[in-house]
C-alpha cells in the first residue's frame, strides 16, 4: 500500500445491489472512518464480475468523498484484456492507487472457471499485466491452508511466489481460525523468498450455518474446540456472535503479537462484530 506504516488496519465491504444499499454502506464506511480510522477499506468484486460497475463506483466514492484509502478488487472473470485495461484507468482517474488482483470465481452456472476469450487465465497473469501497465500498488490473495484447487500446499507456495515475482507488493490471507495456520503458512513463504508483507484476513462469525458455507468454499477449517463451541450455542444468535467476537478478538491479538503486519477484517458488510473487535484490540 502507498505510503503506510504497519501494522496496517482495514475493512472489506462488498458492493451494494440497490442504491438505497449504497447510501447505506457509505454511511457505515463514513462511520468506521471517524471512529477507527482505517489505513485501507477494500470492495469486493461480484461472480464473473457480475458488480463490477457498482464496484467502481463505491470504491471512488469511497475514496473520492470520505477520503478514505480504498482498495479495488479486480478479477478476471468475465473480462478482456482491453476491458480490465479500461477498468484500471477508471478507476486510476478516481484517484485509487491500489488494486487487488484475483482470478475470480467462475461465471454463474458454471463450475469450473474459464478465461474470457482475450482475457486472462491466472491472477498471476493479471497481476503481471497490471505491473506492466500501470502506476498502482498491487495486491495478491494466498491460502494459509491452500488454495482448494491446488493439488498440494508446495504447489500452492510456488503459485504465490509467482504472484510476487510478477509484482505483487503484499499479500492478503483467505480467512482462517488457526492462527498455527498463518504463522507455519508465513514460515514457508519466507524459506520460498516471500518477503512482502503477508496480511492476515480475519472473519469474525456472526452466523454458523453462514461460516460453514464459506469454508466448504474456500477450503478452510474450524477448529474442534471452537466448533464445539458454537454447536453448543448455535440455536441462540447473540450468544453465536458473541462467541464469534470473542474467539476473533483472542486471534488478533495473537497475531499481532506474533508480528503480523496488520489485520483485514471481511465485514460482510456487518461492522458490529469488527467494531467490537478493534475495540478490543486497539486498546491492548
Amino acid at each position: 500500500m502507498h505510503g503506510r506504516g504497519w501494522p496496517v488496519f482495514s475493512f472489506e465491504f462488498f458492493p451494494p445491489k440497490t442504491d438505497e444499499g449504497a447510501k447505506t454502506l457509505m454511511a457505515t464506511v463514513a462511520d468506521l472512518r471517524d471512529a477507527w480510522k482505517p489505513d485501507f477499506v477494500s470492495v469486493t468484486y461480484g461472480a464473473g464480475g457480475s458488480t463490477r460497475d457498482r464496484t467502481i463506483e463505491v470504491v471512488s466514492s469511497i475514496q473520492r468523498d470520505l477520503g478514505i484509502n480504498t482498495m479495488a478488487h479486480l478479477t478476471c472473470s468475465g473480462s478482456t484484456r482491453a476491458e480490465i485495461a479500461g477498468i484500471v484507468e477508471r478507476l486510476v482517474d478516481d484517484g485509487v492507487e491500489n488494486i487487488l488482483a484475483l482470478r475470480g470465481d467462475p461465471v454463474k452456472g458454471e463450475d469450473a472457471f474459464r478465461a474470457q476469450q482475450g482475457g486472462f487465465a491466472h491472477a498471476t497473469d493479471l497481476i503481471e499485466f497490471l505491473a506492466s501497465e500501470s502506476h498502482v500498488s498491487i495486491g495478491g490473495a494466498c491460502y494459509p491452508e491452500g488454495h482448494i484447487e491446488s493439488s498440494d500446499h508446495d504447489d500452492d507456495l510456488r503459485w504465490t511466489k509467482v504472484k510476487v515475482d510478477k509484482g505483487a507488493s503484499f499479500l492478503i490471507t483467505q480467512l482462517f481460525f488457526d492462527n498455527s495456520r498463518y504463522f507455519e503458512f508465513v514460515k514457508r513463504a519466507r524459506a520460498a523468498g516471500i518477503k512482502v508483507p503477508i496480511i492476515p484476513g480475519i472473519m469474525p462469525i456472526t452466523n454458523v450455518a453462514q461460516v460453514e458455507r464459506f469454508t466448504q468454499m474456500c477450503g478452510a477449517s474450524i477448529p474442534d474446540e471452537l466448533r464445539a463451541r458454537l454447536e453448543r450455542v448455535k440455536d441462540d444468535p447473540a450468544l453465536v456472535m458473541a462467541t464469534g467476537i470473542e474467539h476473533a478478538i483472542r486471534q488478533c491479538r495473537k497475531l499481532l503479537e506474533g508480528g503480523a503486519p496488520g489485520l483485514h477484517f471481511y465485514t460482510l458488510n456487518k461492522s458490529h462484530a469488527t467494531r467490537s473487535i478493534l475495540a478490543a484490540v486497539r486498546r491492548d
